[in-house]
Protein backbone atom coordinates (compact mmCIF):
# COMPACT_ATOMS: atom_id res chain seq x y z
CA UNK A 1 0.00 0.00 0.00
CA UNK A 2 1.02 3.23 -0.91
CA UNK A 3 0.94 6.01 1.50
CA UNK A 4 0.03 9.52 0.45
CA UNK A 5 0.17 13.07 1.56
CA UNK A 6 -3.11 15.41 3.02
CA UNK A 7 -2.48 16.81 -0.72
CA UNK A 8 -2.78 12.72 -2.11
CA UNK A 9 0.37 12.91 -3.65
CA UNK A 10 2.65 10.10 -3.13
CA UNK A 11 4.87 10.03 -0.28
CA UNK A 12 8.72 9.35 -1.02
CA UNK A 13 9.12 6.39 2.45
CA UNK A 14 6.53 3.55 1.94
CA UNK A 15 7.85 1.92 5.07
CA UNK A 16 6.16 2.09 8.81
CA UNK A 17 8.77 2.06 11.56
CA UNK A 18 6.78 1.66 15.11
CA UNK A 19 8.98 2.92 18.19
CA UNK A 20 8.82 2.72 21.54
CA UNK A 21 10.37 5.22 23.54
CA UNK A 22 10.77 5.79 27.26
CA UNK A 23 10.10 9.27 28.49
CA UNK A 24 13.72 10.60 28.55
CA UNK A 25 14.33 9.54 25.59
CA UNK A 26 11.27 11.11 23.75
CA UNK A 27 12.64 14.39 25.97
CA UNK A 28 15.78 13.83 24.41
CA UNK A 29 14.33 13.72 20.41
CA UNK A 30 12.27 16.84 21.73
CA UNK A 31 15.04 18.84 22.63
CA UNK A 32 17.25 17.90 19.71
CA UNK A 33 13.73 18.80 17.00
CA UNK A 34 13.15 22.28 18.74
CA UNK A 35 16.71 23.27 18.98
CA UNK A 36 17.12 22.62 15.37
CA UNK A 37 13.68 23.74 14.20
CA UNK A 38 12.52 20.54 12.34
CA UNK A 39 8.95 20.24 11.76
CA UNK A 40 8.13 16.79 12.86
CA UNK A 41 9.34 14.16 15.45
CA UNK A 42 9.63 11.76 12.73
CA UNK A 43 12.00 14.17 11.04
CA UNK A 44 14.43 14.27 14.20
CA UNK A 45 13.85 10.60 14.55
CA UNK A 46 15.27 10.27 10.90
CA UNK A 47 18.29 12.41 11.10
CA UNK A 48 18.94 11.15 14.48
CA UNK A 49 18.96 7.73 13.08
CA UNK A 50 21.29 8.65 9.62
CA UNK A 51 23.53 10.34 11.87
CA UNK A 52 23.84 7.37 14.11
CA UNK A 53 24.57 5.04 11.55
CA UNK A 54 26.78 6.79 9.61
CA UNK A 55 28.73 7.53 12.79
CA UNK A 56 28.95 3.90 12.99
CA UNK A 57 30.70 3.61 9.66
CA UNK A 58 27.26 2.58 7.58
CA UNK A 59 27.12 4.60 4.15
CA UNK A 60 23.85 5.94 3.67
CA UNK A 61 22.11 7.15 0.66
CA UNK A 62 21.08 10.69 0.09
CA UNK A 63 17.63 11.98 0.51
CA UNK A 64 15.36 10.35 -2.37
CA UNK A 65 17.33 7.38 -3.75
CA UNK A 66 16.49 3.90 -2.08
CA UNK A 67 18.13 1.34 0.24
CA UNK A 68 19.08 -0.56 -3.36
CA UNK A 69 20.71 2.62 -5.20
CA UNK A 70 24.38 1.87 -4.45
CA UNK A 71 25.99 2.62 -7.52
Amino acid sequence: MTEVSKKGNPLARGERLQVMLDAVELAAVDDFRFSRRMPSRSAAVRALLRQGLEGAGYQIQPDGSGSFDSN
